[in-house]
């Protein structure tokens, strides 16, 4: 009797395995990297900021990505709440619905509209424990195929459910938080890039005090951020606030009256070819309006790429000199023309030529002129 002969597997497609694992997960999991995908950012959120949209992610304008976890730390004051509530009024701007969870209940509803939300279409939660944030935000995901933009404010003093149910000692829920929000933002990530929707969770810098010489440490080594280590692999962008060293931190009007902060920016990490990375603005909080005084910093932004004599700056407009004053410059920024020659120069400086690896590099880094230590361990 003749023996059956062995059957052997052909060849199967790029195309068809795709199609097959799909079919086993009973939902998309395999992607054409070729075409949309959650990998890719394709979103931007702007941060209100034009500077700091400026040097997120290498050669384009940017902001907080869409499908993917940020986190906004800073020094107590440095404005994180007001810049995330300018986020937020840019979100809904682009119809991504916000749930604004607020672990403070310090949100108070004039300051929202100030910084341009729409407090009608804005779902406020009280963040009663870590575990609800979390849960409310997987829950939202699957109930529907709208974009959000989760705002966390702040994840630093949100309990745990064993610290709402137990005693205040501190060592008898020691290390449950970390554990859960490890755990959390890993189960969230996939979800998130698969909706297209963005988490943003506003968190503390606390002093290091295991620093041995503060002076001439970097920024990475002065300052921790509560919830454990493990959440800086969930992050794609991590920006820091911090006051500025070389002057006073705040601003004030002109009857002296502090009403906002001088802030600086810090790209702790990022997935977008720009870590370390640094602007500087100011953030309005006690004005009519609130938010980053934007136009101001984008003079900041440029001042180094023109050229300056004595009192005088001149630019180039339309192939002419144009010489003005800074106590000009936002009278000039409301003419068009200006606007966009400054808005090219900038694109340039800030954007093209750091792709390309062009020019001083202190221009992009350690902008404050401050002595630091290396940023290598």
């Amino acid at each position: 009797m003749a023996k059956k002969a062995a059957s052997t597997a052909g060849k199967i497609s790029i195309a068809d395995m795709r199609a097959m694992i799909n079919k086993k997960a009973g939902r998309e999991v395999a992607f054409d990297l070729q075409e949309e995908n959650p990998t890719e950012v394709t979103e931007w959120i702007p941060t209100g900021s034009r500077w700091l949209d400026s040097i997120i992610c290498r050669g384009k304008l940017a902001g907080i990505p869409v499908g993917k976890i940020s986190e906004l730390a800073g020094e107590t004051a440095s404005g994180k709440s007001y810049m995330a509530a300018q986020i937020a009024a840019n979100a809904q701007k682009m119809g991504i619905s916000v749930v604004y969870f607020d672990s403070e209940s310090a949100i108070d509803p004039e300051f929202l509209e100030k910084a341009g939300c729409n407090i009608s279409n804005l779902l406020y939660l009280q963040a009663d424990s870590v575990e609800f944030v979390l849960e409310t935000i997987e829950d939202l995901l699957k109930s529907t195929d709208d974009k959000f933009l989760f705002v966390w404010d702040s994840m630093a003093l949100t309990p745990s459910k064993t610290d709402l149910e137990g005693d205040f000692d501190p060592l008898s829920s020691m290390a449950v938080k970390p554990r859960i929000l490890s755990k959390g933002l890993s189960k969230l990530i996939q979800p998130i890039a698969n909706k297209q929707s963005a988490l943003l969770i506003l968190n503390q810098l606390k002093t290091n005090l295991n620093v041995q010489n503060p002076k001439y440490a970097t920024d990475s080594e002065k300052y921790t951020t509560p919830g454990g280590k493990a959440l800086a692999y969930s992050y794609s962008l991590r920006v820091w606030l911090t006051g500025r060293r070389a002057k006073d931190s705040y601003v004030t009007d002109e009857r002296g009256y502090k009403i906002g902060s001088e802030v600086k920016a810090r790209l702790e990490k990022s997935r977008f070819g720009t870590q370390g990375r640094e602007c500087l603005f100011r953030i309005i909080w006690a004005a009519e309006k609130v938010g980053v005084l934007d136009e101001e910093s984008i003079f900041e932004a440029v001042k180094p790429f023109v050229k300056q004599t004595g009192a005088w700056y001149e630019i180039e407009i339309d192939g002419k000199p144009k010489k003005f004053q800074q106590s000009h410059w936002e009278e000039l920024m409301k003419d068009d023309n200006f606007k966009n020659s400054v808005l090219q120069l900038m694109d340039n400086e800030v954007i093209v030529k750091f792709d390309k690896r062009e020019g001083d590099s202190k221009n992009y880094y350690n902008i404050d002129g401050e002595e630091q230590g290396s940023d290598l361990e």
